[in-house]
């Protein structure tokens, strides 16, 4: 089972083995606090993307366009995360952003599911 969850959330056992797909370390959260199994940053929307979408309103739509071409990039990257989810079993992806249904979490569970 893949699922997602917002990094600020209180961690839980049936989260299984906990990975943060941002780029950037979440604010104002010790790394005690997060729980984090393992922190896949370059597996984030690149730099660019993120402020584009955060900083100058890009549309959902776009960001996500956008984000599946760089990860047609990281094939590698997808790839330890599908071996991750078959050693652990159960996965959550992290993520920091306040957005519960547009975050790029959203983006790597469906291509993972796939």
């Amino acid at each position: 089972m893949i699922q997602i969850k917002r990094v600020y959330e209180k961690p839980a056992k049936a989260d299984g083995f906990r990975v943060l797909v941002d780029r950037l370390w979440p604010r104002g959260l010790t790394k005690e606090k997060a729980h984090v199994d393992f922190w896949m940053k370059e597996i984030g929307p690149s730099d660019e993307l993120r402020k584009w979408f955060h900083h100058e309103e890009g549309s959902w739509s776009e960001f996500e366009k956008r984000y599946k071409g760089e990860l047609a990039k990281k094939k590698e990257l997808l790839g330890e995360l599908r071996k991750l989810h078959r050693e652990h079993g159960t996965m959550t992806l992290l993520y920091g952003s306040k957005h519960e249904k547009q975050n790029q979490a959203v983006v790597l569970a469906g291509m993972l599911k796939k």
